[in-house]
């Protein structure tokens, strides 16, 4: 409850600086960077982390540890160009970027897109939420989603960005305390030695990254690289919850910063919770303990450790700290979504609009989308998940293929919106064909016309079709020039000519 109110209390607090969009979505520019970096941290690390994460390594090895390594070799790659184009390149929404190299019609694609994929996904980590708190408490699934969705609209609706992101802090710092706690307890107030767990995990390879093998059909080392690296790719260059941070920042040193803040935090973040999987997995292999036949699913292994073996007040702490992880997301998502209502659709559909009617259209719009998640959500809970299926095929044929978009509009002075148009068709019929087939076609069986190789092989393709078809394209139709700063080679010669300016200016007496 204590922890409730605090959200609250910052909401509130923020609440009545909240009189512009420009305020209301990116906090005019006025967040510290560290503050951006442990947002960035609250907002990826959601409450399917704790759950997911333990359950892989207990199974198996680290190898879901891959994607987060390629997470920081986007960042090192790509930061110091893309943090300063995109908050020069756009006020709020990424998607401005491809309305400028693309026309509308892609602008709208791309944010609706996007918008599709995270209301999806909001739901289904209400759902997956409420389930795990429910095995762990006994609470009604029912309840526990409408409490903390209410509590995460309300202060999302008063407060903005700016209550998003200092939540976020707060809840970073629930998140490190919980894992920090968790960890502690498995090593030191456990029955089993922690140097004969460490040395079993290390001697069956349970720390291992995956087979080493090139072999698109399995989750090996190098499918999970390619599937991590364009996967954080697209959160870098085309994710609305991810820009708006850049944006929120000071400066574009101060948003650098914090972006590899952010992102570095990240990696031992995730690799905590690949140990607590492992040591999960010493513990019941040595304890003599032996796991209850309700245990199905090696997801719900790590729940049911804490119903029986965490002390009551640092249960309580990890609560709170799965709490965090989900409100944060939620939230950030509310706030994004509210961007992409008003900036993309509402501001380009009806243009003689102020700043004020925008705002209002922007806090209905996270009332509105929140409240519905909680419909998704409750509607998940009668169906015992039997829904989420559908909501998995629709998010990945529709939420693909913006890094391959972003790679095209950033890397091709030449495309325009017909190569666009051309590429985002090529991946969508790909993608279509490659989520309802694979898996040796689970949805739609066209025997040896399936998906051949593993499904964290499609978003890669499907970005690398775009891009390519892309480019191919705008060598057959007209050219159509790009506006200056547009691209990556315009921008890069701005820079330069800014460069040499600031040198004559300072060789001048």
């Amino acid at each position: 409850m204590i922890y409730m109110a605090a959200l609250a209390a910052i909401g509130l607090r923020t609440a009545r600086r909240q009189t512009t969009t420009a305020r209301y979505f990116v906090a005019e520019r006025s967040i510290p960077g560290w503050a951006a970096g442990m947002s960035l941290l609250a907002t990826i690390i959601t409450s399917v982390t704790f759950i997911a994460y333990p359950g892989a390594s207990y199974a198996g090895d680290w190898n879901l540890l891959v994607p987060g390594i390629m997470f920081v070799a986007v960042v090192a790659l790509i930061g110091r160009v893309v943090i300063p184009f995109f908050r020069h390149a756009v006020s709020m929404s990424v998607y401005e970027y491809f309305g400028q190299r693309f026309g509308l019609p892609v602008r709208m694609y791309a944010s609706l897109a996007f918008a599709v994929g995270h209301f999806s996904k909001m739901g289904f980590v209400f759902y997956l939420l409420a389930l795990s708190v429910s095995g762990i408490t006994g609470w009604r699934i029912a309840g526990i989603v409408v409490v903390l969705g209410v509590i995460t609209i309300f202060y999302t609706l008063i407060g903005g960005l700016e209550a998003v992101i200092w939540t976020d802090v707060l809840q970073g710092f629930v998140l490190w305390s919980g894992i920090a706690v968790t960890i502690g307890v498995l090593l030191f107030a456990s029955p089993v030695p922690a140097s004969r767990m460490i040395g079993a995990i290390v001697a069956n390879h349970k720390m291992a990254l995956g087979s080493p093998h090139f072999n698109l059909g399995a989750p090996t080392f190098w499918t999970l690289a390619l599937y991590g690296f364009f996967f954080y790719l697209q959160k870098y260059t085309a994710d609305q919850t991810v820009v708006q941070r850049y944006l929120a920042a000071r400066t574009d040193r101060e948003a650098m910063r914090g972006i590899n803040m952010g992102a570095w935090l990240c990696l031992p973040a995730w690799t905590a919770f690949m140990l607590i999987g492992s040591l999960l997995w010493a513990f019941y292999k040595f304890s003599g303990e032996v796991l209850p036949t309700s245990i199905t699913k090696t997801d719900q292994i790590f729940p049911h450790y804490m119903v029986t073996h965490m002390p009551l007040g640092l249960a309580g702490l990890f609560l709170a700290a799965l709490f965090g992880a989900a409100m944060s997301m939620l939230a950030s998502d509310l706030n994004c979504l509210a961007v992409i209502i008003t900036e993309d659709f509402y501001a380009q559909c009806f243009p003689r609009h102020t700043d004020a009617r925008r705002l209002r259209v922007g806090k209905s719009s996270i009332a509105i989308c929140g409240l519905l998640a909680i419909v998704v959500a409750l509607k998940l809970a009668s169906t015992q998940g039997s829904a989420l299926a559908l909501y998995y095929t629709i998010t990945a044929i529709v939420a693909g293929g913006l890094a391959g978009l972003f790679l095209l509009a950033f890397l091709s002075h030449r495309a325009g919106k017909a190569a666009a148009t051309v590429g985002i068709v090529a991946n969508l019929i790909f993608t279509t064909w490659a989520t309802l087939t694979m898996s040796g076609g689970h949805t739609l069986n066209l025997h040896q016309w399936n998906y051949p190789w593993h499904e964290f092989s499609i978003g890669a393709i499907g970005n690398l079709l775009l891009l390519v078809t892309g480019l191919l394209a705008s060598f057959v139709f007209r050219r159509e020039a790009s506006s200056s700063g547009h691209t990556l080679w315009s921008w890069l010669a701005v820079q330069r000519q800014l460069h040499k300016s600031n040198r004559t200016t300072e060789c001048t007496p």
